[in-house]
């Protein structure tokens, strides 16, 4: 039995005080950031992180008995924590990042944790603690290129399989060409819902096994191949059974079953994978591991002098002294967090700075270039979630194209900002055959960064420039974008921007020189112009 202290039941109502107290500060820092992470999670690739706090709480409650058991003991250590994470939630509100925002929540939380109980208590639940990062969605970039891989990887493997199979099938991108049909692999079928899914059950697994730490290793990674693999023969499964059934292969609810039916093959190879960890390497575990099932257990038959730190902390601080004791650390960062949801909720850190002209006054006509409009798709502006926006197709008097894209925001917040077109512009079979920076030389002799990419589909060629006009500014990447949206929000209450984008296909047996020397050229004429468009 572990004994009970006067002291206990009084110390454990005074951290139930403090922590809902910072839970409704933290409510008011955080609400826009849980709510889309909410919002997130009912996308089918992140539904798992519905799961994550059920098992986060179960793994804290089994090891109840050695979380009782550690010391508790106050320390400053936790605002190493606590402000870092109040950074990472200016960067991330002001920056509008929203993975700055969820980091910077579980830096505040574990720092509360380590604040008011100590460094013991939380070695005890270092596991649980790690493994509730993945409750957050991964940031929109990584999410991107992960899935647009993933779709490539996949298709290729499906394709390969087919043909082993003999059957004639092609891929140019994430499309497959079987001859009589083709099949997209469109991000339902990339194997992201899978994938992450798969890893986290490997962590488990892992944690729960009497495993070396190279063998757990070894099972957690071995999950990322296993589940791709899986996912390209479910590809094929449809090439191969389209001529029999039909396109209902590819949706409904041979669809929905196909994709649990390869979630339990792979959790199924993972098993066995562990089986024969175990028999080829016997005695290899490490029985002692901190955290694992059993300890707690094995813990209470030990003398119980070894585990008397409870009542050493009443005695060395008493009842009054445990109130005494984290008082000051519980207050400075009541103060902290009280200070940043005031600024947060009570100062406009952004105004909306409007576009000079709007774009639809953009002249169709510049120097020798003559342009035709065109127009995006209603569901598109609104998933962009831009202000103003600009699509032309100019004509030199060559007969050669130029398109000419501008995307205007009046202000960048959480969830809404410029999304860059090294995302997307790899989609439907693009292949980046070069890509980097270039500087280019304007009509004035000025020089200006751009983003260069040159790609090929097929037989077809495209040359691209690309770059991000903010606020008197020429910047080339996102990471720029968030630093400098995060200090000017603080020193000019300005976060407008915008997107502009160039590409000209290769005409023929045209050179890459030829389609850069009209790009260029294209840019001496309309640069100065956009200009006029474009706040300083």
């Amino acid at each position: 039995m572990q004994p009970s202290y006067p002291g206990d039941n009084r110390q454990a109502w005074q951290h139930a005080l403090w922590f809902a107290s910072y839970l409704l500060l933290l409510a008011a820092m955080f609400h826009s950031a849980i709510a889309f992470m909410l919002h997130m999670w009912n996308n089918d690739d992140f539904t798992y992180c519905y799961l994550v706090p059920a098992i986060v709480a179960y793994l804290i409650w089994e090891n109840k008995v050695r979380l009782r058991k550690a010391v508790t003991r106050p320390t400053w250590a936790g605002f190493g924590l606590i402000l870092p994470g109040i950074l990472f939630f200016w960067m991330g509100d002001l920056g509008g990042e929203y993975t700055l925002l969820y980091l910077s929540l579980w830096l505040i939380v574990v720092g509360l944790c380590l604040l008011h109980f100590g460094a013991e208590k939380l070695r005890v639940i270092l596991f649980p603690i790690l493994f509730s990062l993945t409750m957050f969605p991964l940031p929109a970039f990584i999410n991107n290129r992960l899935s647009l891989n993933l779709k490539m990887i996949s298709s290729f493997i499906g394709v390969e399989a087919m043909q082993w199979m003999g059957m004639s099938a092609y891929r140019e991108g994430n499309v497959i060409d079987l001859g009589f049909t083709q099949l997209q692999v469109v991000d339902a079928c990339n194997g992201l819902r899978y994938l992450l899914p798969l890893i986290l059950m490997g962590l488990l697994v892992a944690y729960f096994s009497k495993l070396a730490m190279w063998q757990k290793i070894v099972l957690v990674l071995s999950s990322i191949p296993i589940s791709i693999l899986v996912n390209g023969l479910r590809i094929a499964s449809v090439g191969l059974l389209y001529p029999i059934w039909g396109p209902q292969v590819a949706e409904g609810f041979f669809h929905d079953f196909s994709g649990w039916l390869i979630f339990m093959v792979s959790l199924g190879i993972l098993l066995v994978e562990l089986w024969l960890l175990k028999k080829i390497f016997p005695g290899a575990g490490d029985d002692s591991v901190a955290g694992r099932p059993g300890n707690g257990e094995r813990a209470e038959s030990k003398p119980k002098e070894e585990f008397g730190s409870q009542k050493p902390i009443a005695g060395e601080q008493g009842q009054a002294g445990g109130v005494k004791g984290l008082l000051p650390h519980a207050a400075l960062a009541l103060l902290l967090l009280a200070a940043t949801a005031a600024l947060s909720q009570g100062i406009e850190f952004r105004e909306k700075i409007p576009i000079n002209k709007a774009l639809n006054q953009f002249p169709s006509q510049i120097g020798m270039w003559q342009a035709r409009s065109q127009a995006m798709e209603q569901k598109i502006i609104d998933a962009l979630d831009l202000d103003d926006y600009l699509m032309m197709d100019y004509r030199g008097d060559s007969g050669k194209n130029v398109n000419f894209y501008v995307a205007y925001y009046q202000t960048q917040r959480k969830g809404e900002s410029i999304h860059s077109p090294a995302s997307c512009m790899p989609g439907g079979g693009w292949k980046f055959k070069q890509s980097g920076k270039t500087t280019v030389t304007l009509s004035d002799n000025t020089s200006m960064p751009v983003n260069r990419a040159f790609m090929q589909k097929g037989e077809s060629r495209q040359l691209s420039y690309y770059w991000f006009p903010m606020r008197g500014r020429i910047l080339t990447n996102a990471y720029q974008m968030k630093i400098y949206n995060f200090w000017d929000a603080l020193t000019r209450q300005r976060t407008d921007g915008a997107l502009v984008r160039l590409v000209t296909p290769l005409y023929g047996d045209e050179s890459v020189g030829s389609a850069e020397a009209r790009l260029q050229a294209f840019m001496g004429d309309v640069v100065p112009v956009l200009n006029q468009f474009l706040p300083k």
